[in-house]
């Protein structure tokens, strides 16, 4: 058969579909490459827009506060200026300690039931597991201010003092979201094949969450641990309105306490132009404790699954 006669032969239907279908998956992938790159330059462009104001807020903060860090501001108490010694404010040692008491004692208080309220809701999915799950996410979006007036009403205004301990109290409830939510998450992302292993040798339900799915979520459970953490350290209308204040060292969480956050409340707007500098001190020392708080979880999490892989 001559080349002529090859031309003169009537099409191939099934080559002239699967030319169709290659032209069109052509155009369907050149569509998908350019929604691709149209929303990846949307979120590129959202990122910019939200580390452009952190990046300045930080910078202020850094340019403005480390010259405020001393070791006697970090260490000493802090002293009331006068007109003839307007510089003299001593240091913010006490409102370290009794942020780290505050926020030790509020951890204590939250670990254990945000620990176990997650273990329910990642073994459970009845009504009562996805009640809980429903309080645990209102609890994320409650506005802070709302746990500090809830403390004043049951715990000041029943002891008829201001304490430590009631920002404790503020400060677990807004933390037990927070690791219950990412120990949940990190539960539910442990292989069931380890729970049916644990299972099948005989041991009962209790046993292998104990000995086999909580050590396995360990990095994500401590990631949410302090992850809450540093939430807690930094705010300040939980405690503002229930921990008083002190200008000595205060262990002592029932009994009146300074923290980080008020002293920043306090400092920045004093008619004394030392105090509304040693404010930005406090703020850089915060902010240095949120940072390795969230740096923490991350390294720590990162090396605890390196370590198991």
């Amino acid at each position: 058969m001559s080349v002529t006669d090859l031309l003169q032969l009537p099409p191939d239907p099934i080559y002239d579909r699967r030319r169709t279908v290659q032209t069109m998956a052509a155009a369907s992938i050149r569509r998908r490459k350019l929604r691709n790159r149209i929303f990846t330059g949307s979120i590129i462009a959202c990122l910019v827009v939200a580390l452009v104001p952190l990046f300045f807020v930080l910078l202020t903060i850094i340019e403005k506060g480390i010259s405020a860090i001393t070791w006697g501001f970090i260490t000493k108490t802090p002293v009331q200026p006068t007109i003839f010694a307007q510089n003299n404010i001593g240091g913010v040692g006490n409102a370290i300690v009794g942020t780290l008491v505050i926020v030790g004692l509020a951890a204590v208080l939250a670990i254990p039931v945000g620990i176990i309220v997650s273990i329910y809701l990642a073994e459970s999915d009845n009504k009562i597991a996805n009640s809980f799950r429903a309080v645990i996410e209102i609890l994320t979006g409650l506005p802070s201010i709302l746990l500090g007036v809830f403390a004043y009403s049951y715990i000041v205004l029943t002891t008829h003092t201001y304490s430590g301990w009631a920002g404790s109290f503020a400060l677990a409830i807004l933390m037990i979201p927070v690791i219950t939510k990412a120990s949940e998450n990190a539960i539910r992302s442990v292989p069931a094949t380890l729970t049916e292993a644990g299972l099948s040798l005989g041991a009962r339900s209790s046993t292998v969450i104990r000995k086999v799915v909580v050590p396995a979520a360990a990095p994500g459970i401590i990631t949410g641990v302090l992850l809450g953490l540093a939430r807690a350290i930094g705010e300040t209308a939980p405690v503002l309105l229930v921990i008083g204040a002190s200008l000595n060292f205060e262990f002592n969480p029932l009994h009146p306490m300074p923290a980080l956050p008020t002293t920043i409340y306090n400092y920045a707007g004093s008619a004394y132009a030392s105090q509304r500098t040693a404010a930005w001190g406090v703020a850089f020392i915060l902010v240095v404790l949120v940072l390795a708080l969230s740096l923490g979880s991350r390294l720590i999490s990162a090396r605890m699954r390196k370590e198991r892989h």
